[in-house]
């Protein structure tokens, strides 16, 4: 698993959506929504101020019976992000998610905002890797290797 996070990101594109902190969670929830994910990265004046993710949607704000309408993404998200670089080796960030326990981490280089890597996109290419090195040895034992 010598491979970089950059590897990950040139596959899955490197487009963030992002909210300011003075958004109220539903419509923080709403962008989430529309763009069909699960967290949503709080940018403060261009730079990280946070992550917004389900988990704290339902920690922070349904389970302290907050009004989502009224509610800002700054009360209620997570502000300490642990962030990794394109140069973060796809070993290093399964650790991080595991010891860790997030889903979700920012990719910044030279302190700006470059990705975002979940853990379904680990998984994916841990899956598409284990399936090609498979079919690999496939061929191997059974001679399928062209001449």
């Amino acid at each position: 698993m010598n491979t970089s996070i950059s590897s990950l990101l040139e596959r899955k594109g490197f487009t963030v959506h992002a909210v300011a902190p003075t958004m109220t969670v539903t419509e923080a929830v709403d962008e989430m929504n529309r763009h069909r994910i699960g967290c949503i990265v709080v940018l403060e004046d261009g730079r990280l101020a946070g992550i917004f993710t389900e988990r704290d949607v339902l920690r922070r704000v349904v389970g302290e019976s907050l009004d989502p309408k009224r509610a800002q993404v700054k009360d209620v998200m997570t502000a300490s992000v642990i962030t990794i670089t394109p140069e973060t080796m796809v070993d290093e960030t399964m650790t991080l998610f595991l010891e860790k326990r997030c889903r979700h981490l920012p990719v910044m280089q030279d302190g700006r905002l470059v990705g975002l890597i979940s853990i379904g996109d680990v998984s994916r290419w841990l899956s598409d890797s284990h399936r090609v090195e498979a079919e690999h040895l496939k061929n191997y034992i059974t001679g399928g290797f062209p001449v």
